[in-house]
């Protein structure tokens, strides 16, 4: 009996305390506070004061802080607190340059069975969470860095983007960095080098998960993100730089098919939703918002409640990449848009182009066509205000190359009116204007906006096509005589198969005078974008 009844409040302790635990695990809240970091040590000391009114949030909910900086937060066993950066402060940032504006609390860590290293358990929450914020000035007129898909599958790619794209961004008057997802190729143990090199511009910068960011062996979405958790923090979050608010979302939405083979989509879901909601709700209307992504807003399942959140808010605007090409879209009442104008979405170009494809020129690195005719590069944003502007910039290229003209170089006097010129403005949009003029003193005339397949890459893709046997048998004795090699290098090497064409969405197109003379001339191209910037081509032709 006595046997029986030890065995019995056994079982009660350890009912009592799974069901505490389990009703704290629930129920936990986070305290903290947001503090003026005066000696920069990242911790609070008696003599720092708490800030008020500054946002903290639980990835959903969002608080602000109260006269002493002190905030309070539901938590779970996996949630990621961070504070939203406001203007005029600035949060840590690691050696890397990666802002360090969260803190992960995971008790038992990331799952089991991930390829890559996802997040060691963090332990209990601690008594007190605190946020070091230091002061900066941040100007009403700023530029911003933007990347798309850097995306290296191996170590040779960080080198080509480090002398490729990053070497002449180092000393930039950019005030900080965004890259739109997809930093490297499923190789996530290339996210420490990757770092290290973007490290090198300088300035801090901010990280969009893409589904190249994936842990491919996890079970479903939550668990997909553990490794880009560990490196950069929480893939849905905002912040404040000078007077605009910029809300970094996560919208590839992981999961298994019915075979257990991993496969995303492009979808929010209702945790970012919420958070969205609340983040703007403390965010004056009249304030510009820039919401970046990965995959393209109109290719999202839940595109119609984002645009319904943003309601009719006359300043925004949206990033992606992706596509490995660009692209603007101006989004109206078919996708859930309220505004009196439309919603622009700028699908960007990518820094690493068609993959690290093509030739190799003659530093070594593969010229990496977009697949819309436009070099690899990345883009300058320039904000005043609730304004902006975006310049395209090719990489290693001059600033001033913004275009490609494509005519024949000589054409029979006779046919110079049945002659094409076509020109892919590289960051062009619908909204721009081209104008074609031959020789100095002719008149401008309008082009004609005619998406199409650019020229250039067509014949491009052709020839690499029909060179692809030659590169297989090139492959082949590579391996072959690999034995009688002293080292791999001493046979040229070629460069990847460049990937499908698409159609360009920044082309315009329009025929030659009929009354060219004989001789050599210039085509001079001229065209506006929509920020009022004005660009120039120039191609010359002979006419027999």
């Amino acid at each position: 009996m006595v046997y029986k009844q030890w065995n019995l409040a056994v079982l009660i302790v350890i009912l009592i305390f799974y069901g505490v635990g389990n009703s704290v695990a629930a129920s936990s809240t986070a305290t903290g506070t947001v503090f003026l970091d005066t000696n920069g040590n990242q911790v609070k000391d008696n003599n720092e004061e708490g800030l008020p009114g500054v946002r903290v949030s639980n990835g959903e909910d969002i608080v602000q802080t109260d006269a002493n900086g002190q905030y309070t937060l539901a938590v779970s066993d996996d949630t990621i607190l961070f504070v939203i950066k406001p203007r005029g402060f600035m949060t840590p940032i690691d050696e890397n340059r990666l802002p360090k504006f969260y803190y992960v609390h995971k008790p038992h860590g990331s799952p089991d069975g991930l390829k890559y290293a996802g997040i060691a358990p963090t332990g209990p929450l601690p008594e007190s969470i605190d946020f070091p914020l230091t002061e900066q000035p941040e100007a009403d007129t700023f530029k911003v860095l933007v990347f798309g898909d850097t995306q290296p599958y191996n170590m040779q790619e960080i080198e080509w983007l480090a002398h490729d794209v990053v070497e002449e961004v180092i000393g930039t008057d950019a005030v900080f960095g965004i890259s739109l997802g997809d930093l490297v190729g499923d190789d996530l143990s290339l996210f420490h080098p990757l770092n290290e090199v973007m490290a090198t511009v300088g300035i801090p910068w901010y990280n969009v998960y893409g589904n190249h960011d994936m842990n491919f062996l996890a079970t479903d979405d939550r668990y997909a993100d553990e490794t880009f958790e560990r490196v950069y923090g929480p893939t849905c979050y905002s912040y404040d730089w000078g007077p605009v608010h910029f809300i970094n979302i996560d919208n590839v939405y992981f999961h298994r098919d019915e075979e257990d083979r991993p496969r995303y989509l492009g979808e929010i879901g209702e945790r970012q939703l919420t958070f969205i909601r609340n983040d703007l709700a403390l965010v004056p209307k009249d304030q510009l918002i820039v919401v970046s992504m990965h995959i393209p807003l109109k290719e999202m399942r839940d595109v119609e409640k984002l645009m319904n959140l943003l309601g009719s808010r006359p300043h925004t605007l949206s990033l992606s990449a992706h596509t490995h090409f660009q692209r603007d879209d101006f989004v109206g009442p078919e996708h859930g848009w309220h505004g009196d104008d439309a919603h622009h979405h700028h699908n960007h170009a990518t820094t690493s182009g068609s993959w690290w494809t093509g030739a190799f020129d003659e530093v070594g690195i593969p010229h990496t066509t977009m697949r819309d005719g436009a070099p690899n590069g990345y883009g300058i944003f320039t904000f005043t205000g609730n304004q902006y502007s975006i310049r395209f910039k090719a990489a290693r290229r001059p600033a001033n190359y913004q275009m490609n003209v494509w005519a024949p170089w000589e054409v029979v006097s006779e046919e110079t009116g049945e002659t094409d010129v076509i020109v892919n403005v590289f960051g062009g949009t619908k909204r721009s204007t081209v104008e074609i003029r031959v020789s100095e003193d002719g008149e401008w005339q309008p082009m004609t906006y005619m998406p199409q397949e650019d020229p250039y890459y067509k014949a491009l893709k052709a020839r690499d096509d029909t060179n692809h046997l030659e590169r297989k048998l090139h492959t082949a004795l590579r391996e072959t005589m690999k034995p009688q090699l002293k080292e791999d290098s001493e046979l040229p090497q070629r460069g990847k198969r460049l990937s499908g064409i698409v159609k360009s969405s920044h082309i315009w197109q329009a025929k030659l005078p009929v009354d060219v003379p004989k001789g050599t001339h210039v085509i001079y191209v001229r065209t506006t974008d929509m920020f009022g910037q004005i660009f120039t081509g120039r191609r010359i032709i002979r006419v027999r």
